[in-house]
């Protein structure tokens, strides 16, 4: 059995505005896990980020405030001690109108390449 500690996550910038801090603790950026990702994001009041059409299941843990969810058809809202999973291929659009702070796991692991932006 192999053990990878991680000392402190990776951070990054993510995509939209105002910037949302990610930190991924492991993902491709920081561990090279390509298996899966797992990161604490801190978004801001007002963020929003472009749609997306990922080629990875996305499960999301709320910690504090609300997490917004634009589907087809519909929106999502989920809070505090709530949790969504989003499935490949499925359109989706991210935003903190209040700010949130949550876990996101993706399967496998969040890249530039696989998240399939609008553009």
């Amino acid at each position: 059995m192999t053990v990878q500690f991680v000392k402190q996550p990776a951070l990054i910038l993510a995509a939209g505005q105002p910037v949302k801090e990610i930190r991924e603790y492991f993902g491709l950026a920081n561990t090279g896990t390509g298996e899966l990702s797992i990161a604490r994001m801190n978004s801001p009041a007002g963020w929003s980020e472009p749609g997306q059409t990922p080629e990875f299941n996305e499960y999301s843990v709320v910690l504090q405030g609300t997490l917004h969810l634009r589907l087809r058809g519909r929106e999502l809202k989920v809070s505090a001690g709530q949790a969504v999973m989003v499935s490949a291929g499925e359109w989706v659009q991210y935003h903190t109108p209040d700010g949130a702070e949550y876990i996101a796991v993706c399967m496998p692991a969040f890249s530039p390449g696989t998240v399939r932006r609008d553009e």
